[in-house]
C-alpha cells in the first residue's frame, strides 16, 4: 500500500484518469439562431456606417437590433479585443465565461455571444467567419477565443514592473469613457472579459498554460455578426499585433481594424423578434 505522505498516487490512478468526460452543458435544447434568415437578410443589406480602430487604440460603435456588423483586417493580420453591452444599460454585458461553457473555448459560425446574469440571452450571433477553415491545430490552438481576459496594465505591472497604457483593458476603458461621458474609473468598472477576435490561442498540454501564436488572419479576413439586441460595442486593436511574439508593448507591428454596420431591407427579417431576457424568477429558493 503506498504511503500517502510520500506517494499520494492511488493504486487505481489509471482507472480514475480513464473515466470518460461528461459535457457540462449539453446543447441539444439551446435556442438556435436562424442562420438562413439572417444570411438572407444580410444579402440585401446596405452599409450605413463604419469605424476605423487605429493600432493600439480602441473605439466604440453602435448597432441597433436586427442589423449586422463586420470586424475585418483591412491592412494585415491584427488581433482585436471585443466588449459588448446593451446600448441603454451597461449592466447587461457580454458574459465570456457562460459563452465558453455553452459553445466552447473558441467561437465560430452559429455561435452566440451571451449576456451576463440576470439577463442571459443572445447579444450577437456569428453568421460568417472567413477563418472557419482553421479549426484546431496540432498544438490545440484555435481562433476567436473566449478564454483570455484581455491584456491589461495591472498584470503587465505585476510581471514586468513598468506601466504601459495601451493594453486592451486601458484602450477599452478610454473608449467607453469617451463614448458615454463616464469618468475613467467608472468606465473601467464596465470593461469586461472579451471575445479575442482573430487571436489564435489554446492551452499547453504539458503545463495547461494559456498560449498564443501568430494569428492566421490575412488582409481582408473578417468575422460578421447579427445584433440580437441594441448594442454598444468597443473594440481594441491589440498592441500585440498578430500576437505571434508578445503583447502590451510598442514593439510588435500593428494594423488597424475596421467595423462596418449594415442595415437589412425593410421586411427582410419578417417574424424575427429580439430575444427576451431569462424568465428565471430570481427567487433563489427564498419564499
Amino acid at each position: 500500500m503506498p504511503d500517502p505522505f510520500t506517494d499520494p498516487t492511488p493504486m487505481d490512478a489509471g482507472t480514475r484518469r480513464a473515466v470518460a468526460p461528461v459535457i457540462c452543458y449539453p446543447d441539444a435544447d439551446l435556442p438556435r439562431a436562424d442562420l438562413a434568415l439572417y444570411r438572407a437578410a444580410r444579402g440585401g443589406a446596405r452599409k450605413i456606417t463604419e469605424v476605423v480602430i487605429p493600432p493600439r487604440e480602441a473605439r466604440c460603435f453602435r448597432v441597433p437590433a436586427g442589423e449586422f456588423f463586420r470586424i475585418s483586417c483591412p491592412e494585415g493580420s491584427q488581433v482585436g479585443d471585443l466588449n459588448l453591452w446593451r446600448a441603454d444599460d451597461l449592466g447587461e454585458r457580454f458574459f465570456s465565461g457562460k459563452t465558453r461553457a455553452l459553445h466552447g473555448t473558441h467561437l465560430g459560425e452559429g455561435d452566440r455571444m451571451w449576456s451576463a446574469f440576470p439577463f442571459l440571452r443572445p447579444m450577437a450571433t456569428i453568421i460568417e467567419d472567413t477563418l472557419g477553415w482553421y479549426g484546431f491545430d496540432k498544438y490545440g490552438g484555435g481562433v476567436h477565443d473566449v478564454i483570455g481576459t484581455r491584456c491589461d496594465p495591472y498584470t503587465n505591472k505585476l510581471l514586468g514592473g513598468g506601466e504601459y497604457h495601451h493594453c486592451c483593458h486601458s484602450n477599452l476603458t478610454r473608449a467607453l469613457a469617451a463614448e458615454t461621458g463616464l469618468p475613467l474609473h467608472q468606465a473601467e468598472a464596465h470593461v469586461h472579459d472579451v471575445l479575442n477576435v482573430f487571436m489564435c490561442t489554446g492551452f499547453t498540454r504539458d503545463t495547461g498554460q494559456y498560449f498564443m501564436k501568430a494569428s492566421p488572419a490575412r488582409q481582408g479576413d473578417y468575422l460578421e455578426f447579427f445584433a440580437e439586441i441594441d448594442l454598444l460595442g468597443a473594440l481594441s486593436a491589440c498592441p500585440g499585433g498578430d500576437c505571434g511574439a508578445g503583447h502590451s508593448s510598442d514593439a510588435a507591428p500593428c494594423h488597424p481594424l475596421l467595423v462596418e454596420v449594415f442595415r437589412p431591407a425593410d421586411g427582410a427579417l419578417a417574424g424575427w423578434q429580439p430575444p427576451a431576457p431569462s424568465d428565471y424568477s430570481r427567487s433563489h429558493g427564498v419564499r
